[in-house]
């Protein structure tokens, strides 16, 4: 491995060091954000009832409802509800975009084109008749970033028609090679918006991005947050899962379109889920802590071997995930390989690129996750096309993912050499 590489270790070396002082700025917003989780857990009194495991329909599921509200406080927001039974990040957006729009109406995307597994939801890709909001009759439609990757606020004005009934935003880039959104974009278009004076409700993918700020979303006006528990706030403990939080009125109809309508939140068996998912949101502020240093070393490190990074090691950060532009699929192959073999789990495993579900070009992924699909542990995925930009996130330890790094960099180099003989 890399320990043979003097070389690597001598950028190593060069990148801690300059990462150090972004370091310190980062564990001081870590500690802001555990001081406002230990607060709620405190004011609602969590104990060890709070765990209780329920079965059948729920009913009186005290320490579900406790944790809604915990995460209701956490994300600075009216109502939440977190369910073990959220399949993923896009199950939730998807209870959302159903959950808050109707036939006839238009939903407005206003940082480009959605992650590829939303687009067969919206019914932008996919079969007609498979069920998505367009076959329900809801139209969509889409402003583009600006090229510094900022909301267009003017182009937005100019979209926002009465029809307009949900403005959705995503923070977090994708496959897209372009830099994250941080609260003050959502504030910025919130304001925009409603100073046009239109009703719509503002929708923030927040995936990835959650304790990355010092606020979440629904602080600066968003009026929904949506968020998968084996990202960031699962805090490496939760085992699935996912979290909508926002206002009142967004969660109650959210609620009913999460069971059925008339139903709601009153019912859903935790079947003894609560406490991973308790300790997931406790635990988040340092996981995501470890996730970014990983992000931010990892920057450093491919900048001082020359390849171009978003962001930059010193650059402000609003959610954990690392773009290292790589320029040939072969050394895309190479980082998610060394990213592997130096994995807690599957470490002998090869990740090659496939046609996954949801996505339009072959990608590859490297994960030896305790948790399948955990993107707060340390993985790396790429879609196989130009400019083969690899995306890197988690790290449940610091010390573990920088020797993933390593290794990846490792494999990198030796693929180069392998090329110039």
């Amino acid at each position: 491995m890399f320990e043979q590489n003097p070389e690597l270790l001598k950028l190593a070396e060069r990148a801690e060091e300059k990462a150090s002082g972004v370091f310190r700025r980062l564990e001081a917003r870590a500690f802001q954000n555990q001081m406002k989780i230990l607060e709620a857990f405190r004011a609602r009194r969590v104990s060890t009832e709070s765990f209780a495991a329920t079965t059948g329909y729920g009913y009186d599921d005290a320490g579900r409802e406790k944790l809604d509200q915990i995460f209701a406080d956490v994300f600075e927001a009216e109502a939440a509800f977190v369910r073990h039974n959220i399949v993923s990040g896009t199950h939730g957006i998807t209870i959302a975009l159903f959950g808050l729009l109707r036939p006839g109406d238009t939903m407005l995307a206003v940082t480009g084109t959605p992650y590829d597994t939303l687009q067969s939801v919206i019914g932008i890709t996919g079969e007609k008749g498979s069920g998505s909001l367009a076959d329900f009759g809801v139209r969509y439609e889409e402003v583009a970033l600006t090229p510094d990757s900022r909301p267009d606020i003017e182009k937005i004005l100019q979209k926002l028609s009465p029809d307009v009934k949900m403005v959705y935003m995503q923070k977090s880039p994708g496959y897209s090679t372009r830099k994250p959104l941080n609260n003050g974009d959502v504030k910025a278009v919130h304001d925009a918006i409603r100073t046009a004076g239109s009703h719509a409700f503002l929708v923030v993918d927040n995936c990835y991005a959650e304790f990355c700020e010092e606020h979440e979303p629904c602080y600066y006006g968003a009026d929904l947050c949506v968020g998968s528990l084996i990202k960031n706030p699962g805090g490496g403990m939760a085992e699935c899962g996912a979290y909508l939080a926002g206002t009142k009125e967004a969660i109650s109809l959210c609620a009913q379109r999460f069971t059925c309508p008339g139903i709601g939140l009153e019912c859903g068996a935790t079947l003894g889920n609560n406490k991973n998912m308790y300790k997931g949101i406790f635990y988040a502020p340092h996981t995501v802590l470890q996730a970014l240093k990983t992000a931010v070393f990892a920057a450093a490190l491919f900048e001082e071997m020359g390849y171009a990074v978003i962001p930059h090691a010193d650059e402000e950060r609003s959610d954990i995930v690392q773009q290292i532009s790589l320029g040939k699929p072969e050394l895309v192959e190479a980082f998610c390989r060394g990213l592997q073999s130096a994995s807690p789990v599957d470490s002998h495993v090869c990740p090659i690129p496939w046609d996954m579900p949801g996505y339009q070009d072959p990608v590859i992924m490297a994960a030896g996750a305790f948790t399948q699909g955990a993107s707060i542990e340390l993985s790396a995925d790429a879609p196989m096309r130009p400019p083969y930009t690899v995306y890197m996130q988690g790290g449940l330890t610091y010390e573990s993912a920088k020797l993933g790094i390593l290794s990846a960099a490792d494999e990198v180099m030796k693929t180069i050499a392998s090329e110039k003989k």
